[in-house]
């Protein structure tokens, strides 16, 4: 039976043996992790780099607690070295050896001086056993690995990234000042200059301050358990994606533009003859049509011939940038003119349209009345005499004419036999 000491009951030589080999297994692990921090680029990284923000604050936390790591670590190295001496005595070993052995490997028997260590506590050291010491030093390793990840996570991301966005914003800066794409005078231009400011400031406060872009997971405590803030990156991404289509906007135009201006002049070109049909149109209904409200006829829109001028000027100077959205304008006003004159020619000529669809109409119960062998009717010559006179001479009045064929059909339709119409 064991005797019971300040640590409890002392340890059989097999309690030893066994306390030992789990030691040992957990100081090759906490060693070989250690090794592996001091060995991990993100450490090295945070070393050599200048630090701002958050990340220096944290980095000088985080050196301390890896210097107090090391420090545990020997202390536990000395402690277990001392425990295998002492077992190394003797094969067998004594009383007085267990009792020691006991003290050793279950007592706080193992002291860490400095504050950090003991912080709040208001001591300057602090004693552990080695199971206690070996938990410390697992806090110590884990938050001070979280760091070093998720900084070497943000430095591995975001950098490069940064770097193949900026060289493609310069092969899009180039391009746009090729085509008259500059701050200041186009929207475009100065989307590139403040997409350029961005980046320079983001590339540097991310190589400084890398945590600040660390979103950790939730819920999560392994260590680096997070992933990179990249929303400053992705938002500028798309504002270059946008300047890109503006830019191919605009080179669209400068491959098509002749003959966009020639469709232009051609559209313009057929709104005049229209509108001049429509003129000349309104003289001839007023000629020969009475009683009748005829629209006047406007002329050529003389702005839209002056913006086609100024886009000719435009394309003559390479203005690619301000002739894209003036185009796309008169295309569009352009077409609504064609449209307004063809409706004003349509509203000039109904009158005409009117008076011709009474004609034909007339010469239709005509022919119907001789397929009846009753053209040689006194009265329906007569009704019809009257309608014609009506229809073909000028000016006609066409109420008065619509009501004389009117007569003609019914009266036609009565001797037939039919129904009127």
């Amino acid at each position: 039976m064991s005797v019971a000491g300040s640590t409890g009951p002392v340890m059989d030589r097999d309690e030893v043996d066994r306390a030992l080999a789990r030691l040992g297994a957990e100081h090759e692990a906490v060693e070989t992790s250690l090794l592996a921090l001091q060995d991990h680029a993100g450490r090295r990284l945070l070393e050599g780099a200048e630090l701002t923000g958050v990340t220096k604050e944290r980095w000088t936390a985080a050196e301390a607690s890896i210097g107090l790591l090391w420090t545990c670590f020997d202390a536990y190295t000395d402690a277990l070295r001392s425990a295998r001496d002492i077992r190394a005595r003797r094969r067998w070993s004594s009383r007085e050896d267990l009792a020691e052995l006991t003290e050793l490997l279950r007592g706080e028997s193992v002291t860490i001086a400095g504050g950090a260590v003991a912080a709040g506590t208001g001591r300057l050291s602090e004693r552990f056993t080695l199971a206690a010491l070996v938990d410390r030093m697992n806090e110590l390793y884990a938050s001070s690995l979280d760091l070093v990840v998720a900084a070497d996570a943000v430095w591995s991301a975001l950098p490069a990234r940064i770097d193949l966005l900026s060289a493609e914003l310069q092969r899009t800066r180039r391009l746009a000042h090729s085509v008259g794409v500059r701050p200041g005078e186009h929207p475009a231009g100065d989307d590139l200059e403040r997409i350029t400011r961005t980046l320079g400031a983001l590339r540097e406060r991310v190589v400084s301050d890398p945590l600040a872009y660390w979103v950790p997971a939730r819920g999560s405590s392994a260590p680096g358990g997070g992933r990179p803030d990249t929303a400053t990156y992705d938002r500028e991404a798309r504002a270059l994606e946008d300047v890109r289509r503006e830019i191919d906007a605009v080179l669209t135009v400068r491959q098509d533009a002749e003959a966009r201006l020639v469709n232009l002049r051609d559209l313009l070109s057929r709104a005049d003859r229209t509108l001049a049909e429509a003129r000349s149109a309104r003289g001839e209904v007023l000629a020969k049509i009475a009683a009748t409200e005829v629209p006047v006829v406007s002329g050529p829109p003389t702005a839209l011939q002056e913006q086609l001028a100024t886009a000719a000027e435009y394309r003559r100077h390479a203005q690619w940038h301000r002739l894209s959205p003036l185009l796309e304008a008169l295309e569009q006003q352009a077409e609504d003119e064609l449209l307004r004159a063809r409706e004003s020619l349509t509203a000039v000529t109904a009158p005409l349209a009117v008076r011709a669809e009474l004609r034909g109409r007339l010469d239709a119960y005509r022919a119907k009345v001789a397929r009846h062998g009753l053209a040689e009717d006194p009265e329906l010559i007569e009704l019809y005499e009257k309608a014609r006179r009506m229809l073909w001479s000028a000016p006609c009045d066409l109420r008065v004419a619509e009501q004389a064929v009117l007569r003609y059909q019914r009266a036609s339709a009565e001797l037939i036999g039919g129904p009127g119409t």
